[in-house]
């Protein structure tokens, strides 16, 4: 077994390596990942949408997190497919399932982003 990158390293070190294994994962995500590249893209038009209207603070910040949530799902979904897969490509009942609860975790945080704006636009 391989041991962790981490192992040893303290103080700014680790943070400094923690940082660009983390923008690996970003970059991966970014080449790698189509749904990826449509949430973040979609995350940064919302995102500068919400600063553009004139939203109360409150919206925002609930428009923004929730962008954010999306993204932050995403990478997890792609996380999860990408180790189902290196793990077999045989089809599984487990791998599926592993593979919808992802899927199902992102159709739930696009449901509460569309939820979010609706209460942002609305909501006054």
């Amino acid at each position: 077994m391989k041991e962790s990158p981490f192992k040893g390293k303290r103080g700014l070190s680790r943070v400094v390596n923690a940082l660009g294994y983390s923008l690996d994962g970003l970059g991966a995500g970014w080449r790698n990942e189509a749904a990826f590249r449509q949430v973040s893209l979609l995350a940064v038009a919302g995102i500068v949408v919400a600063f553009v209207l004139p939203l109360p603070a409150w919206a925002r910040a609930v428009v923004v997190g929730s962008h954010v949530l999306t993204v932050i799902v995403e990478l997890l979904n792609s996380a999860i497919e990408a180790a189902v897969d290196h793990t077999s490509l045989e089809k599984h009942h487990l791998a599926k399932r592993a593979k919808d609860l992802g899927s199902a975790a992102q159709l739930v945080c696009l449901g509460n982003l569309a939820l979010m704006w609706a209460l942002a636009l609305f909501g006054r």
